[in-house]
């Protein structure tokens, strides 16, 4: 395919395709689609080799949030049956975070319900951060709290933090039919203001919601416009007891081809599968490692995901391997960038990996033939995209994760999409239009039990 030739090339050489591009990515046939993934899968091969990052969640405060998003289990009037309780304890979290490092987690996500952090809630994150690195002090912590206010990013970072999460979740023109309690010019303020810190930024979208193909063209497109270093991609989890319950509007030939638009538009950021991927892709989930160089381990915010194990025999089974700690996530062009920015430099607009993410460019996976001459990473850099780009190089596989069944994963943003396992796969609609409902249960994480998660 012409379309293909030309979106490889453009993602060998860190340029983002046209709109129309990304919008006809979406529009490609079944019979296209393992030739959209093996294009897609050259260009993730390009910036990232065959490394899988892994990130692993502990859900600090759970339910009870006052906030009206449509998607999420946790809003203001839920009847979902989730697990509610407040804040953690600093030694409780760190020995959660414990078990993800041991799966062969790089990145722990702290996330919290609610609004946004008060005081003396980032003086309580603070504290867990220093458990956390007390014990590990290459851990990347990426925090999740919802909105900022002033100087809380900036003191975030002072107590440790690499990295905020706050997702944009879908496009500007249809956020208000999302959630009311709060805009979308909220979101994109606290992610400028994380990046303004010197944190690095975690942005992403949540598909499966109803939205068009416009809005999620939109929506990436924004996402590289903030210069976010990390993309989650969530697939909606129909939770029971939300407005969104009955939104089965997902296959898993769909979620390729949002992961490959995704891909296309961000060819030297990390991509990641967050939430719902068990649900949505189920056996076809090894495709998606050749588009995402990252995922959550184990479990979400409030449901169960596959098992820690499970997902690192896939990382395997698929040809690829885990990304190790002392391993650079982000191409050198961008991890460059993220110095700068941490130190205040003139580049903060860019941001770039998080703590020991810095500095080491990789050759491709695929050897020189698929690395063009003088790449230059134009990703979202301001003034820096004229770095020159270097291409990840195959180094020597991760040290092997430990047993990751002990290991849950995690969510992206603490109010967005929550992740749910499935027994025997997740329920969409079937070429008739029927609810498939025999496919899937989702498990609550924790369900009959007064254990709070990862605790």
């Amino acid at each position: 395919m012409d379309l293909l030739d030309t979106l490889t090339a453009k993602g060998l050489r860190g340029e983002a395709p046209t709109r129309e591009e990304a919008l006809a990515v979406l529009a490609t046939t079944d019979d296209e689609l393992l030739d959209v993934v093996a294009a897609a899968g050259r260009v993730r091969r390009r910036w990232f080799g065959r490394r899988v990052k892994l990130n692993y969640l502990v859900n600090l405060k759970s339910g009870l949030c006052p906030e009206d998003c449509s998607y999420c289990s946790q809003r203001l009037g839920s009847k979902a049956e989730i697990l509610k309780y407040t804040w953690l304890k600093p030694d409780q979290a760190a020995e959660a975070a414990k078990a993800g490092v041991a799966g062969g987690a790089k990145r722990v996500c702290l996330v919290a319900s609610g609004r946004g952090p008060t005081d003396r809630d980032i003086d309580r994150v603070a504290d867990t951060i220093s458990a956390i690195k007390e014990a590990d002090p290459a851990v990347e912590i990426c925090a999740c709290l919802g909105l900022l206010s002033d100087n809380q990013a900036e003191r975030l970072k002072a107590a440790g933090a690499d990295a905020y999460n706050h997702n944009l979740n879908t496009s500007e023109g249809t956020y208000g039919d999302i959630a009311t309690t709060h805009t979308y010019a909220d979101r994109v303020d606290t992610v400028q203001k994380a990046h303004g810190a010197g944190l690095s930024a975690c942005s992403g979208l949540i598909a499966g919601m109803g939205e068009s193909d416009e809005d999620l063209v939109d929506v990436v497109f924004a996402l590289r416009e903030l210069g976010s270093d990390s993309v989650p991609v969530n697939f909606l989890i129909p939770f029971e007891g939300t407005p969104l319950a009955k939104e089965w509007n997902l296959t898993p030939q769909r979620c390729l081809r949002i992961l490959a638009m995704v891909r296309f538009v961000n060819p030297d950021t990390e991509v990641r599968i967050a939430g719902g991927r068990e649900v949505h892709l189920r056996t076809m989930q090894p495709l998606g490692l050749h588009l995402a160089n990252s995922i959550f381990l184990g479990d979400y915010l409030t449901s169960e995901g596959q098992a820690g194990q499970a997902d690192l025999d896939m990382i395997k089974d698929a040809g690829f391997e885990v990304e190790g700690a002392g391993e650079a996530t982000l191409p050198r062009h961008r991890a460059d960038v993220a110095a700068a920015a941490a130190a205040g430099g003139a580049c903060g607009t860019a941001g770039g990996g998080c703590g020991p993410c810095g500095g080491h460019g990789e050759e491709p996976a695929g050897g020189p033939a698929e690395a063009p001459g003088d790449a230059q990473g134009g990703h979202g850099c301001g003034p820096c995209g004229g770095h020159r780009a270097e291409p990840a190089r195959d180094e020597a596989p991760a040290a092997g994760a430990s047993d990751g069944g002990a290991a849950d994963g995690g969510a992206s943003d603490g109010g967005a999409a929550d992740g749910g396992a499935a027994d025997g796969g997740a329920a969409d609609g079937n070429p008739n239009g029927e609810l498939r409902s025999d496919l899937v249960r989702v498990r609550r994480r924790g369900a009959g039990t007064e254990l709070a998660p990862n605790a």
